[in-house]
């Protein structure tokens, strides 16, 4: 338990005791919209109604009791409010200590209980191009299991990849009319997404071409012939370049899963389910009716017998929940599939499966000329957004330190590449839409991954010129915190102390983008603390002080965005 949580509990037993009965729990203290109130704050309003007084006589009863039976904590009725201050000093030395103490572990939780939750992100398609749209996919679902972990969860991350449907044939289709005989790239797996983008727009000049692709499919389906061997040569590309950007990013899986791996597995479930009146026939198409449950119709089969995506989902959604045991299975999907996921969830329970799934949507990410489109070609890459920040990155970093080697240059510009590109896919809540623009992602004046990377490693650069090394572990600090005297210095000792709280809140919400506006705040707050406040130029124990508060800090910034899959660095 943390430290506010225990001051939180403290106040709701001081209270309590005054009233002669449990009243109030920890839960019910809230923060008030303006720290000059106080720290902790406590709505009278229903609890004047218990004791028979107005809200303000409430109020002015507690706050007389609880002065007579705590030297730590005041308290001051305000209107229908009652506030609460906790001693600057007492907090300081409590706050700075526990983060001292647990380092690394600050923040995290335990109420998850070590429950086995499955998180499915990163659904690519291989023989397309891996975009940028495919990256919010990525980091938000990667940000969401560490932040599981955190909360005490024993979080597997998986993948899915989408290796066999329709756009498969139609890449395919395209490779042998266009490509067959003619000398390959080095990076294959951009390469068939380009085949693919040529493959769209020469079936919509000409829609016969559907016909061979459709025939095109069924070969690869049968798992034999030229087709089904082009298939699994061009999907090792693919599967490549996915792993290299895995590699790059620093995001690893516990398992990937690939849909032919249930393709068979599911059309002989489909035909079972078929048997037994379950699923039906309609214009030739294998379908379940879902219209009573308020679904619609959720296609299986195609008239022509090519298999759709709950062919392979739904034993896949079984195979989990068997070989994992898992308490929850979470599906981080785009946006446009919530009623697909409705549709699929439905049929589990119809199948006898009560287990508790999630789909997590995400909305679009968009170019800040437009929606980009796969079939049109109007889309960023992975591989040209990762080498157009790349470049602004390095050149930046080269122009900070004209005597770093280049291997250092490289190591920095890396780490605040893989920032940005994180940072802004997961800055804003997912169902927000993102509008990645490049320039603005490297800012190190923003709302930005730079701008906290920067934060902290100014930070470790105060200290580092200090030449006072930082407490560590249970070391006990002799430090005279009664020096923190600032308002800002206040600001930033609750600020820090309510992190525990916010890793909570993003795993109850799975939205990593409250750690991000959070870290944030506490760099802006640090900055705006930095540019008034001298700290290697205070007084030798307002300095040590100082410094230790900094310290602090950083290790919260530090914690916050190992969450969210981002790197730090202590030179910039």
């Amino acid at each position: 338990m943390y430290i506010l949580e225990k001051i939180k509990l403290n106040i709701a037993k001081l209270i309590n005791k005054a009233l002669g009965q449990n009243m109030v729990q920890a839960s019910d203290l809230v923060y008030p919209p303006n720290a000059e109130f106080g720290d902790f704050s406590l709505p009278m309003f229903n609890l004047a109604k218990a004791m028979k007084k107005t809200p303000a006589e409430a109020g002015e009863f507690l706050a007389e009791e609880i002065k007579n039976g705590n030297m730590d904590i005041s308290a001051k009725a305000a209107g229908p409010y009652l506030n609460f201050i906790i001693s600057r000093e007492k907090l300081a030395k409590s706050i700075i200590s526990e983060i001292f103490k647990i380092d690394k572990e600050y923040g995290r939780n335990k109420t998850g209980k070590k429950k086995r939750v499955m998180v499915e992100y990163s659904n690519a398609n291989t023989h397309k191009e891996y975009h940028v749209g495919h990256l919010r996919n990525i980091c938000y679902g990667d940000a969401v299991n560490k932040i599981l972990v955190a909360n005490g969860y024993n979080s597997i991350p998986v993948s899915y990849i989408n290796d066999f449907g329709i756009h498969v044939a139609k890449t395919i289709w395209a490779y042998n009319k266009f490509y067959k005989n003619k000398k390959l790239p080095e990076n294959k797996g951009y390469f068939l997404g380009k085949v693919y983008t040529m493959a769209t727009q020469e079936l919509e000049k000409d829609p016969m071409i559907r016909k061979v692709v459709s025939s095109c499919m069924k070969k690869i389906e049968s798992k034999k012939g030229a087709e089904f061997k082009l298939w699994q040569r061009t999907r090792k590309w693919s599967i490549n370049s996915f792993a290299k950007i895995y590699r790059e990013l620093g995001i690893k899986f516990f398992h990937i899963y690939y849909e032919s791996e249930f393709i068979e597995k599911g059309i002989e479930m489909v035909a079972k389910l078929y048997n037994k009146n379950f699923l039906t026939r309609s214009d030739g198409a294998i379908i379940a009716n879902l219209e009573k449950y308020g679904l619609g119709v959720l296609l299986f089969l195609r008239s022509d017998c090519t298999a759709l995506y709950p062919v392979a989902d739904l034993p896949l959604a079984i195979e989990k929940f068997k070989h994992y045991r898992l308490a929850k299975s979470i599906y981080i999907v785009d946006i446009r599939q919530n009623l697909y996921f409705k549709q699929l969830f439905k049929i589990l329970e119809l199948l006898g499966y009560n287990k508790e799934m999630v789909h997590i949507g995400f909305d679009f990410v968009k170019l800040p000329e437009g929606m980009m489109s796969s079939r049109t070609g109007n889309v960023i890459t992975y591989e040209d957004l990762r080498e157009q920040i790349f470049k602004k990155a390095y050149q930046e970093t080269k122009k900070r330190h004209h005597n770093w080697k280049n291997k250092e240059i490289e190591a920095v510009a890396n780490k605040l590449t893989n920032g940005a590109i994180k940072f802004e896919m997961i800055k804003v809540s997912a169902n927000q839409i993102i509008t990645f623009d490049i320039n603005q992602s490297l800012r190190f004046d923003g709302y930005t991954a730079a701008y906290l990377q920067y934060t902290n490693a100014r930070i470790q650069s105060i200290i580092k010129k200090s030449k006072v090394n930082p407490p560590a572990g249970r070391q006990k600090l002799k430090i005279d915190f009664s020096n923190l005297i600032e308002k800002k210095e206040e600001e930033l000792v609750m600020m820090s102390a309510k992190y525990p709280e916010i890793i909570s809140k993003a795993g109850v919400n799975y939205d990593p983008s409250e750690i991000a506006k959070f870290l944030f705040e506490l760099a802006r707050e640090f900055n705006d603390y930095y540019q008034s406040t001298p700290v290697l130029k205070a007084e030798p124990e307002v300095r040590t002080a100082r410094l230790a508060l900094i310290g602090a800090v950083s290790r919260v910034i530090i914690n916050g965005l190992d969450l969210l899959g981002i790197e730090v660095m202590k030179e910039m």
